[in-house]
């Protein structure tokens, strides 16, 4: 148990979950244009008769454009709070929507899908920010990782659209899978207007007895909101009794939050550059790893190990989206009682198998032309087990681990610069795997993603510290050297015996 923390501590509060959840509903909005893409490129590509290469940017140019959201959004929404930052990408997510929906060119189509990537940039950085600041510590990765539940739902909701609306007329299938997205949008944006804002931000912003009404609301008792009040206040540097309605903020701590740019990127204390080398690093990980490929290009996965019918290749992706939300799942009921670091040692060890098995049996099924039942079994079942070990740890983890452990003032800032790298490498790997496999084979890309895990493997054994269980405040003392960072592990230890 952490140090001043009650019994209470160990539950789930029903307002910060019901909040958590809510937050999340953006995520299913991203998760639903990711996967409704990868069954729509399939009717996009026969009716505008687009190159393999537009129909890469196609898919990519999400991601791409999600980097100018994603670096927007950490300092919107520490100007406008956290609320309303989910509203803006909830506008845009429709925006896009409509504009994907009415798409009469390949030009339309693009700019719609660039409109809503810029939502996605919003929303990856905000939903796991907002759970995570209403959230207290023994229950943070449980409620930080339904956003990627919200992800793994709206993946899931995508394949199973291609799959209903597949049969309909060439001109309307998928212009419906794309524009459906617009409706829940609007809901959205109305719906989290009802949500508190951030009990963090509130009082980052000196608005103390607004901050401390929520504060109790999404604590399990007044003890822990007193105690979880007291660390916010000494984080920023503010009189920890302080109980003014309005606190006015000191000179010194407006200088702060003004210099975070430099103070982060520029001139960071050791303990700050471990935590941005750490957030930055597993993000990187993340898609370097190849998900994106599978999550998009699955069709043409299971194509090249022998499934030849349209309607059964989306089939045996909704497999795909079954498998990865069936994990996700299961990883939010392990990450609290696990930790971080073994979860997602664990997943990326059983990533490396699944993806040289899947590198191998893609090979034997080339080979073959994809006459052999035996490759095309499975190549299938490494498929979904890479998905299966991906989304129980490395998926959950890493938005989990970045949410957390960056100092508030930072965390807007840092937050975004890790999303910004996340959808960089989306990008790059989405909109380069059909040329990269058209010059290494299929089966040469899945044994490079391989190889990349095993560094990625390596990279966490090492500048991954164990988060579990630590409040957010206690992450810069975690992220301290060797002697230093032992010593505060053993007090803090000590402080929960």
């Amino acid at each position: 148990m952490e140090k001043g923390e009650g019994p209470s501590f160990k539950k789930i509060n029903k307002y910060a979950c019901a909040c958590s959840i809510v937050a999340s509903m953006i995520s299913i909005i991203f998760g639903y244009d990711t996967g409704v893409m990868s069954g729509a490129m399939i009717f996009v590509k026969k009716e505008f008769h687009i190159s393999d290469v537009k129909t890469e940017v196609l898919a990519g140019i999400l991601n791409l454009c999600a980097l100018i959201g994603s670096l927007s959004a950490g300092r919107t929404s520490d100007y406008v709070g956290r609320r309303y930052t989910i509203v803006i990408a909830s506008v845009l997510f429709f925006l896009g929507s409509v504009v994907m929906g009415y798409g009469p060119n390949y030009t339309i189509l693009l700019l719609g899908r660039c409109i809503a990537g810029v939502g996605v940039g919003f929303a990856l950085m905000i939903a796991p920010v907002y759970s995570a600041e209403v959230s207290s510590p023994s229950t943070r990765g449980f409620l930080s990782s339904l956003p990627e539940i919200g992800i793994s739902t709206g993946i899931l909701l995508g394949y199973l659209s291609n799959y209903v609306f597949a049969g309909l007329p060439l001109r309307i299938g998928w212009r419906i899978m794309l524009g459906l997205a617009a409706i829940p949008s609007v809901f959205l944006a109305i719906g989290i207007l009802r949500m508190p804002e951030s009990p963090r931000w509130l009082i980052m912003k000196g608005r103390l007895r607004e901050g401390k009404e929520i504060m109790h609301k999404v604590s399990n008792s007044p003890e822990e909101a007193e105690f979880r009040l007291r660390e916010v206040k000494r984080n920023l540097g503010m009189d920890e009794n302080c109980d003014d309605d309005v606190a006015k903020i000191s000179v010194s701590v407006k200088k702060q939050d003004e210099g975070v740019w430099k103070e982060l990127l520029l001139k960071p204390t050791k303990s700050l550059q471990r935590i941005l080398l750490a957030g930055i690093g597993i993000h990187f990980f993340e898609h370097a790893t190849g998900i994106e490929a599978v999550i998009l290009y699955s069709h043409r996965i299971f194509a090249k190990a022998g499934v030849h019918d349209h309607k059964h290749q989306i089939l045996a992706t909704c497999g795909v989206g079954l498998t990865k939300f069936s994990f996700i799942v299961l990883s939010t009921i392990l990450i609290d009682r696990v930790g971080r670091r073994k979860l997602v040692l664990t997943s990326v060890s059983g990533m490396i198998l699944a993806l040289t098995g899947l590198g191998t049996f893609l090979f034997l099924a080339e080979q073959s032309g994809g006459k052999l039942i035996w490759t095309l079994v499975l190549s299938i079942i490494t498929t979904y087990s890479y998905v299966a070990f991906f989304n129980v740890g490395l998926a959950p983890v890493t938005w989990v681990y970045t949410a957390e452990i960056f100092p508030l003032r930072y965390r807007g800032l840092g937050v975004g610069i890790g999303v910004a790298v996340n959808r960089l490498m989306n990008a790059t790997v989405s909109m380069t795997f059909l040329s990269m496999m058209s010059a290494m084979t299929i089966a040469g890309v899945f044994f490079m993603f391989a190889g990349i895990s095993v560094i990625a493997l390596i990279f966490f054994y090492f500048f991954l510290p164990e988060t579990k269980g630590k409040s957010l405040e206690e992450m810069e003392a975690l992220f301290t050297k060797s002697k230093d960072s032992k010593n505060v592990r053993k007090e803090v230890e000590i402080g929960n015996h």
